[in-house]
Formats: C-alpha cells, sequence, structure tokens
C-alpha cells in the first residue's frame, strides 16, 4: 500500500490518498520518494488542461528516489542507490522511436503521472512516498549531484539542454537567445553559460534587467517591445530558444537570428500560434516545436546532462536550484515530511 497527495476532480485540489502500487516486476525497479520537483505541467494535469487524466490523480514527474527493491533481472540498480525518473515509466522497448530513445513517439509510452498502464491501472506520481517502475527509465544520479537541488533537471532541465545539444547551439563561442527568464529560462541560461554560449535574455519586463545580469550572468538583456533594441540585435544570434507559454507576438523575434537558424519553442502553449509565414520565408528561418523535449530528451540525453555538471563547470546552476529560488523551481520534501499536501496546495496556487 503506498500513501501520497492526490486530485480528484478538476478543481485540483490535492488531498490525502492510499492506493496500490504494481508488484517488483523482473525488470522492475522499486524506490522510496525523497525530493520532487513542482512543474507547471502538474497544474496541467490534474485539472485535465489536456483532456486526457485520469482521476483520482497523484501528480509529479521531478523525482529523486532512493531503491529499496530490485526485480529479478534488474542488472543497473541495487538497493540504496539514487536514482531519478522523469516523465516515462514504460513504452514498448520494440518499435524505432524506442530503439533512437525517443520514448515519447512510441504509440505505447505510458506517461508518470495521470493515464492507464498496460495492466489497466492509473500511473500515479510522485507525490507520494513510494514508486515502481521499468529498469530503463531510471536514472543513477552523480555522486557530486546534490540530491534535493536536482530534482528539477527532469524537466526543467532536460527541456532545455537536450534541443540546445540536438539542434548545435551548444558551441562555445555560439550567440543564444532566451525568451523568457522564468523558470525553465534561467535553467537554459545556466546551461548556455557552461557550454561556453553567450547569452543574451529577451523579456517583456524592464524589471528582470538586473536580476538576470547580476544573478543569472547573462550577456545581454532586451525588452520585446523595444523596437530599438530588437532592430539593434537583428541577424546578430545563432538560435533562440522561447520559454513562454502563452500565446504573444512572436514577429519581433524572427529576425534576430541569422539566416537559416533556428526558434526552438519549448513553452506549453494552449493556444494557436500566429506565424509569420512570409517573414520566414524571407529569413529561410526555422521554427521548431519541441514537443518530444517537454516529454522528456531519452534517458541517454539525460545522463549526458547530469554529466555536464562535471564537464562544464556548471556548479552555478545547481547552487542556484539548490538555494530554492522560489521564483525559478519549487522542491518538495517528501521523504520528511508527513502533512503535505497543504504545502503542495499552497505551491501549485503561487505557480499559477
Amino acid at each position: 500500500m503506498a500513501f501520497g497527495w492526490a486530485a480528484r476532480d478538476t478543481s485540483g485540489l490535492l488531498s490525502p490518498f492510499s492506493f496500490s502500487r504494481r508488484v517488483t516486476g523482473e525488470k522492475d525497479v522499486t524506490f522510496k520518494v525523497l525530493y520532487c520537483g513542482i512543474c507547471h505541467c502538474d497544474l496541467h494535469m490534474i485539472k485535465n488542461d489536456w483532456g486526457y487524466s485520469i482521476y483520482t490523480i497523484v501528480p509529479g514527474h521531478e523525482i529523486v528516489r532512493a531503491v529499496i527493491e530490485v526485480g529479478s533481472k534488474v542488472e543497473k540498480f541495487k538497493v540504496r542507490v539514487r536514482v531519478h525518473v522523469g516523465s516515462i515509466v514504460e513504452s514498448c522497448h520494440s518499435c524505432d522511436n524506442c530503439a533512437s530513445e525517443i520514448h515519447i513517439y512510441c504509440p505505447k509510452f505510458i506517461p508518470t503521472q495521470g493515464t492507464q498502464d498496460y495492466d489497466g491501472a492509473t500511473t500515479h506520481g510522485s507525490y507520494s512516498a513510494i514508486m515502481v517502475a521499468n529498469e530503463h527509465f531510471v536514472i543513477p544520479i552523480p555522486d557530486d549531484l546534490l540530491v534535493d537541488a536536482s530534482a528539477p533537471l527532469l524537466y526543467a532541465g532536460i527541456i532545455v539542454y537536450s534541443p540546445l545539444r540536438y539542434y548545435g547551439l551548444d558551441k562555445l563561442g555560439m550567440h543564444v537567445g532566451v525568451v523568457g527568464p522564468s523558470g525553465l529560462g534561467h535553467v537554459a541560461v545556466k546551461f548556455a553559460n557552461a557550454m561556453g554560449v553567450k547569452v543574451t535574455v529577451i523579456s517583456n519586463s524592464l524589471n528582470k534587467k538586473k536580476e538576470a545580469i547580476d544573478h543569472l550572468g547573462v550577456d545581454s538583456f532586451f525588452v520585446s517591445s523595444n523596437q530599438d533594441e530588437i532592430k539593434a540585435a537583428m541577424s546578430k544570434m545563432d538560435g533562440i530558444i522561447d520559454i513562454v507559454s502563452i500565446p504573444y507576438p512572436i514577429l519581433p523575434l524572427i529576425g534576430l537570428s541569422r539566416t537559416n537558424e533556428k526558434l526552438l519553442l519549448v513553452g506549453c502553449l494552449e493556444k494557436p500560434l500566429e506565424l509569420p509565414v512570409f517573414t520566414l520565408l524571407l529569413g529561410r528561418d526555422i521554427i521548431v516545436v519541441n514537443c518530444i523535449y517537454i516529454m522528456g530528451g531519452g534517458t541517454n540525453r539525460t545522463q549526458d546532462m547530469f554529466h555536464i555538471k562535471g564537464q562544464h563547470n556548471s556548479n552555478t546552476l545547481m547552487n542556484l536550484l539548490s538555494k530554492a529560488h522560489v521564483r525559478y523551481c519549487f522542491v518538495i520534501d517528501i521523504g520528511n515530511h508527513i502533512n503535505l499536501h497543504h504545502l503542495i496546495n499552497l505551491l501549485l496556487i503561487i505557480r499559477i
């Protein structure tokens, strides 16, 4: 029997919930949840904003855990090892997409929370004491990472790290624009800095300039509505990663990148986006909607992300996360609290 905090309807209100996890299978890993990041997708899931949530639902997919049991055929993990699990807990393991570690495109992939598992049971996330997952989707935590600070990397981290890598915006000396210095945005800035990339933050608020420069270490900052600043920045960037999750005119962003470069959209837009097609044709720009990375960049890419800390001196990223700046990312200490549902409800309200 497991204990967690669940939403029972579209109000999204969380309350205590006792339920059963599946028995540890031969390729499964069972673990105690230590820490869990709070993500805006948790809000969408518990309120059924995307239309596929199954109630009752235990949310949570940025998970740090300690292994307490392994199946008879598990090869990679032992009891007491610290591990991560992200947005996916199962797939078919046989299609071309699974072979390429792109599990989000597997027609039979199973999300961590709020959908139906292969056995017909509802999948429940990490606002709970214990979980079970196939070992393929379990990732070891490097010894030099703080376990509490690393929880948001399973979502905020991989969403921005993976497209920077995949689309080649990780080369020393490149210039990347980050639209929206939010929870995802600040992680994108820190990863880009760690890769040796010059970063310009683009925001709709001048009030964020001092913090972006003094605390995030960006190279430059301008306001998206300032036409003079936009004009001065034209054709100077190698690409842009856009974190914004609300509809807004993207036309001012077109032209900031050099010819044939990319605008990566990773925000979860809930309404249609108007595309200035003629302007795109003239500039030979490419817009990429990064749904694959919203659900996870693959186990190999995620493991690579964890190791960037040692490879690129990104201690500043982990220090920022570990200080739990609430304007960026929340991490819940699941393992050391009993009555967390009031705290979780409060934090979800704040995240709105």
